[in-house]
């Protein structure tokens, strides 16, 4: 018997549904949607790098995430209107960018940029973590597409292995995977986990919300999360399976 509230079992994602190609004119576009979550990402590519990179030979992979005004209950208002960033969207934009390069071999992009932007369209809990499995796939495509146009010309596909990301936690004494918002805004101990293809961790973000947690209790929510982020990757892979539409 499902124990939490939207029906699911504790060791159940939300459906999870990535439309490539959702706009025409960047070089990646995949809306991802995980319940009632939905993130529209962008890849970009600029002929242009930080000034920091400028000679040494290597690409580089940013992230932006914004979160727009209709995506919850209330109104949220654009950051380009208070004219600065939030300190929540620097750390979470930061956060896609680190997960992306981990799996990007920056040198087969010589000297290019790829923006990954992440626009919440609708927020009910895991918008990083779906912004870093969607952006991914975005990624993915912008190079492939990059590769067929010239843009780049390395003897490999720039992408080295998939990445993917996932929220666990333990709310009312359970661990649970993939929380909604419902489920975060009450969670014990709330935690972000990224991992790539081959099972290593890029980064783990966990917090004791309401008591601490025990190492046993640690190793249950990285099972899971690695469950979970499995089961991303296979449809992540079979989404880029198929070469995108050439433009």
């Amino acid at each position: 018997m499902a124990l939490r509230a939207s029906g699911r079992e504790p060791d159940e994602l939300r459906p999870v549904t990535f439309t490539r190609d959702y706009t025409e004119m960047a070089d990646g576009s995949v809306l991802v949607e995980f319940g009632r979550t939905r993130v529209l990402c962008t890849a970009s590519i600029e002929d242009r790098i930080p000034p920091w990179l400028r000679n040494s030979g290597r690409g580089w992979v940013t992230a932006e995430y914004s979160m727009l005004p209709g995506s919850s209950p209330e109104r949220v208002a654009r950051e380009a209107a208070k004219g600065k960033q939030s300190g929540r969207t620097q750390e979470i934009q930061r956060l896609i960018g680190r997960a992306l390069r981990a799996v990007t071999d920056l040198p087969a992009l010589a000297e290019v940029q790829i923006t990954v932007d992440c626009d919440v369209l609708q927020a009910d809990g895991g918008t990083r973590t779906a912004s870093i499995c969607g952006g991914w796939i975005a990624l993915h495509d912008a190079c492939t597409r990059a590769m067929a146009r010239k843009l780049i010309k390395p003897d490999h596909h720039p992408i080295r292995e998939a990445c993917a990301a996932i929220s666990v936690g333990i709310v009312g004494g359970l661990a649970v995977l993939d929380l909604e918002y419902s489920e975060d805004s009450r969670a014990e101990t709330d935690m972000n986990v990224v991992m790539t293809e081959g099972g290593s961790f890029v980064e783990v973000q966990g917090t004791a919300e309401g008591a601490a947690f025990s190492r046993a209790e640690l190793d249950t929510l990285l099972g899971l999360a690695e469950l979970g982020i499995s089961e991303i990757v296979d449809a992540q892979r079979a989404m880029v399976g198929e070469p995108p539409v050439p433009r």
